[in-house]
């Protein structure tokens, strides 16, 4: 005989409605995701951590595609980094951020380019120049380039005889050093990959962190040959 289908499941006669397992909460008020300020703005900055590495996985992608333009690229990318490790400045965050492997892992983070970018330390434009990068004059190099990048090779060298060791003494003085040697020339010289390697050796410690006597006689002999170097290419 022909039944009348349902338009819903039935519910089985043995179901009793258990009245105690009712909302606890007001289904109607916003459910608040921290109760203080500290813990607001903490959220608020992994939150902004987050973006950030997002977006230079994305810029790193725009770049190689040459949908960006190398001077905007690296003025965003250069930006970026900076609001990333200022944000990690704070206590709070760095402890709760942990590392990036980690705050990685924790949210499911696919961004192969940006965790190179941010292990560098640094825009592929300032470790890798292009021809476009070295500024020129119609009599050749500009002697006022030439001249910077001369005395950031000396201010980085006086630092360390001054026993300035910590990474946050260094690595602004060496990012210096090799921003102002781009600007003169796009060529290879000897130590020039000594300088980027020890940017990110430098990038990978911690703001307080500094490098051993050893480290620092090994960085100085190192950025010796480097500025030797880069004296051979002005020949």
């Amino acid at each position: 005989m022909y039944q009348t289908r349902q338009a819903y499941a039935p519910t089985p006669h043995s179901y009793v409605p258990n009245m105690a397992l009712s909302a606890t909460i007001n289904l109607d008020e916003e459910v608040k995701l921290a109760e203080t300020r500290a813990e607001r703005d903490l959220q608020d900055s992994l939150a902004e951590v987050f973006s950030i590495i997002i977006t230079l996985d994305e810029l790193e992608k725009a770049y190689l595609k040459d949908a960006i333009s190398e001077a905007d690229y690296t003025e965003i990318c250069d930006r970026l980094l900076k609001q990333y490790k200022a944000i990690l400045t704070d206590e709070a965050v760095s402890r709760e951020f942990v590392d990036l492997e980690t705050f990685k892992n924790e949210w499911d983070m696919e961004v192969p380019r940006a965790t190179e970018r941010i292990r560098i330390g640094l825009p592929s434009t300032v470790t890798a120049p292009s021809i476009s990068t070295a500024a020129t004059s119609s009599n050749g190099t500009n002697g006022t380039l030439i001249l910077e990048a001369t005395q950031d090779f000396i201010t980085f060298l006086d630092a360390l005889k001054l026993g300035l060791f910590a990474k946050d003494q260094l690595h602004p003085l060496l990012s210096d050093v090799i921003q102002s040697v781009n600007k003169v020339t796009d060529r290879d010289f000897e130590g020039r990959g000594k300088i980027v390697q020890w940017l990110i050796a430098l990038n990978q410690m911690k703001a307080t962190e500094e490098v051993s006597e050893e480290q620092a006689r090994e960085l100085e002999l190192d950025m010796n040959s480097a500025y030797q170097g880069f004296k051979a290419t002005l020949k």
